[in-house]
């Protein structure tokens, strides 16, 4: 038995769940709402605020998306409650990065702008022109936002140049020794 998969769901107070049939649900919170289809193979009860993940038999794919479909539906829950965010780091002389409106305006060496657009579950914000914050409630759009972000400058490993996560670190090349 999937020691991820058995653990029960708590639904904190202020977060409405329905689950639908085909195994639909949707989690309303105060950040807002998600809906996501999950495998016709699972049992999902919602009962006693809490969603029980079942597995009915013990085949190969239905043990693998056991503790998926329940890490899902944590991370729902997660999301509209409290969100999530990542954290991205500019580093470069003259890279830099700005909040007009809804759109991120990165400088990163090239002759243009990179100019990103929020939508309305990913929100941008720019505490200082090297530090960039993006949140949404949807765990899988922030971390695809931020990567997307990420690859339009990644960080290069002579001298560190570019764009990296709050938490990644870059392994540095000594480079040439010039002779």
């Amino acid at each position: 038995m999937s020691r991820i998969g058995r653990e029960p769901v708590v639904i904190p107070a202020g977060v409405q769940i329905e689950v639908k049939d085909g195994n639909v649900i949707t989690v309303k919170g105060p950040l807002g709402e998600l809906t996501r289809s999950f495998s016709p193979k699972m049992e999902i009860k919602h009962e006693d605020g809490k969603i029980l993940v079942l597995r009915p038999d013990d085949e190969r794919e239905t043990r693998s998306i056991h503790g998926l479909t329940r890490s899902l539906i944590y991370n729902m829950v997660q999301g509209v409650t409290e969100g999530f965010k990542k954290t991205l780091l500019i580093s470069g002389t003259g890279y830099r990065a700005e909040k007009k409106g809804d759109e991120l305006v990165m400088k990163l060496g090239f002759s243009h702008d990179i100019i990103v657009k929020e939508t309305d579950i990913i929100k941008i914000d720019v505490p200082d022109p090297t530090r960039v914050i993006i949140k949404g409630s949807d765990k899988e759009l922030v971390g695809q936002f931020a990567a997307d972000v990420r690859g339009h400058r990644p960080p290069e490993p002579y001298k560190g140049k570019g764009i990296r996560y709050a938490d990644e670190y870059v392994r540095r090349k000594a480079g040439k020794t010039g002779a």
